[in-house]
């Protein structure tokens, strides 16, 4: 496995500790600054905070350039049925 395939890798679940049990979580912008943002993982059980992620703006971009970069498929055109 290569390490590109972890570069944006968002959690579902945390453990919590005010719960005793990984729980799902909600991600929550931070703090936004020229070369990173920082998001907060917020428990949906309790709402305390589990963990941080950071994203740089190279690898925010390159995100960005990923996406824009996939061809839209296009819808499969619906048969009618006398």
């Amino acid at each position: 496995m290569s390490q590109q395939q972890f570069e944006n890798f968002t959690a579902s679940s945390l453990y919590c500790d005010k719960c005793k049990a990984a729980m799902p979580v909600r991600e929550r912008l931070l703090l936004v600054l020229p070369e990173k943002e920082i998001y907060d993982y917020l428990c949906t059980g309790c709402a305390s905070s589990v963990g941080q992620r950071e994203i740089t703006a190279g690898e925010k971009l390159m995100a960005q350039n990923r996406t824009a970069r996939r061809p839209r498929r296009a819808p499969t055109p619906r048969r009618l049925v006398p």
